[in-house]
C-alpha cells in the first residue's frame, strides 16, 4: 500500500518540478518566435465580431503566446520515459515498482495524449503562421472529425479486443450496449472535447483540469488501477506547472495542443474506470466534468438561439465564463468560483464512484 501510494504521488511532484524547469526554455522560444495570433480578437460562427471577448481580451491576446499546453504533456512524457528507462536499464528494483507505463492501463491514454497534443500543436501553428498562405487553424469540423477518429480507434479497441460492450450505472448496475458502446463513446468524447473552450480566462482551464484528473486519479486508485492513477497524478503535476505560469497575467495560453490532448484523455480515463473494472467512470464523468459540459452547452445553446431565433442571444456572451464577465464579474472571481464549483462536483463524483 505504501509503495502504491508513493507510486501515485511521486509522478505528480516530478512532473510539476520538470514542468517548472522546462518552462523558461519553452517561454523563451514562444516569445522569441512571436507565437501568438497575429490578428487578435474573435468572431462568432457567423463571422460577426465578438464584442464582449474583444472588450476584455483583445489587447492581451495579441501579445501572449499560444501552445503553453506543451508544458503539460512534455513534462508528463519526460517523467514517464525517465521512470520507464530507469526500470529497464538501471539495476535498482525501486524503479520497477515505480514504473507506471503498462499495456492494460496506460498505453492507450498515453498514446491518445501524444496524438491529441501533436494534432493540437499543428492547429496552433496554423493559427499563428497560417497554411498555404491562409492564416487560421484547422477548422472546427475537421478537428471534430479527428477527435471522432481517435475516439473510434479507442472504442473499437475496447470493444473488439477487450470485449467491453457495457457501461455501469449506480443502483441499476451493468447495462449492455454491445457495439453501440462505440458511437456512445465517440459522442461522449466529442462532448468533453467541446468543453475545451473553457481555456478562455487566465488560470481557468488549468485549475479545472487539475481537479478533474485528481478526481479520476482517486477513483482509479481506489479501484486498484494504480498505474492509471499514477498517470492521472502525473497529468495533475504537469497541469499545475502550467497553471503556475498561466495565472494572471498569463505568460502563455494552453490552446489546442493542451486542451485537445487533455479532453480526449479525460474521456478515455472515464471509460477505463467504468464497467471494464466494474465501476461507473462514465456516469460520474457527467458530474466531475460538469464545468466542461456546461461551458460547451452554453456555446451550443447560444449558437442555436442566434440561428433559429433571429439572432437573439440567451447569454450576454458565450462560452459561459464570458457571460459572467459581461455581467461585471472580475475575471479572477469567475475563475475562482469555477474552481470552487469544480471541487464540489469532483467530490460528489468521487463519493458516488467509491460507494458504488
Amino acid at each position: 500500500m505504501i509503495v502504491d501510494t508513493i507510486k501515485v504521488i511521486l509522478p505528480a511532484a516530478l512532473t510539476f518540478f520538470v514542468g517548472i524547469a522546462i518552462t523558461p526554455t519553452i517561454t523563451d522560444f514562444l516569445y522569441r518566435n512571436k507565437m501568438w495570433k497575429k490578428s487578435a480578437g474573435k468572431v462568432d460562427t457567423a463571422g460577426v465580431t465578438a464584442p464582449v471577448f474583444n472588450k476584455f481580451h483583445k489587447d492581451t491576446e495579441g501579445k501572449t503566446p499560444r501552445m503553453g499546453g506543451i508544458v503539460i504533456w512534455l513534462s508528463v512524457f519526460i517523467v514517464l520515459s525517465a521512470v520507464w528507462l530507469s526500470s529497464r536499464f538501471l539495476p535498482f528494483q525501486i524503479f520497477d515498482k515505480l514504473d507506471f507505463l503498462s499495456r492494460n492501463q496506460t498505453w492507450i491514454p498515453v498514446a491518445a495524449m501524444l496524438l491529441g497534443a501533436i494534432v493540437g500543436l499543428i492547429d496552433d501553428l496554423f493559427e499563428i503562421k497560417g497554411c498555404g498562405g491562409k492564416i487560421g487553424g484547422i477548422s472546427s469540423t475537421k478537428r471534430l472529425l479527428i477527435v471522432s477518429l481517435i475516439a473510434l480507434g479507442v472504442a473499437s479497441w475496447f470493444y473488439f479486443k477487450l470485449d467491453v460492450g457495457a457501461i455501469g450505472l449506480p443502483i441499476i448496475g451493468e447495462i449492455s450496449l454491445g457495439w453501440l458502446i462505440i458511437p456512445v463513446f465517440i459522442l461522449i468524447t466529442i462532448m468533453i472535447y467541446s468543453g475545451g473552450v473553457i481555456d478562455g480566462l487566465d488560470g481557468l482551464s488549468g485549475g479545472i483540469f487539475a481537479i478533474m484528473f485528481s478526481a479520476y486519479g482517486i477513483i482509479a486508485f481506489t479501484s486498484g488501477q494504480v498505474n492509471l492513477a499514477a498517470f492521472c497524478a502525473s497529468l495533475v503535476g504537469g497541469i499545475l506547472a502550467f497553471t503556475w505560469f498561466n495565472i494572471p497575467p498569463a505568460r502563455f495560453y494552453m490552446t489546442e495542443t493542451g486542451s485537445m490532448s487533455l479532453t480526449i484523455v479525460l474521456a478515455i480515463v472515464a471509460f477505463m474506470t467504468d464497467n471494464i473494472i466494474g465501476g461507473i467512470g462514465l456516469f460520474v464523468l457527467f458530474i466531475i466534468a460538469l464545468p466542461l459540459i456546461a461551458t460547451a452547452g452554453s456555446s451550443f445553446i447560444q449558437i442555436m438561439s442566434k440561428r433559429y431565433r433571429g439572432g437573439k442571444k440567451v447569454f450576454l456572451a458565450a462560452p459561459l465564463h464570458y457571460h459572467f464577465e459581461a455581467l461585471g464579474w472580475p475575471a479572477y472571481k469567475v475563475v475562482m468560483r469555477y474552481w470552487i464549483l469544480s471541487i464540489i462536483f469532483a467530490s460528489i463524483g468521487i463519493i458516488i464512484a467509491v460507494l458504488y
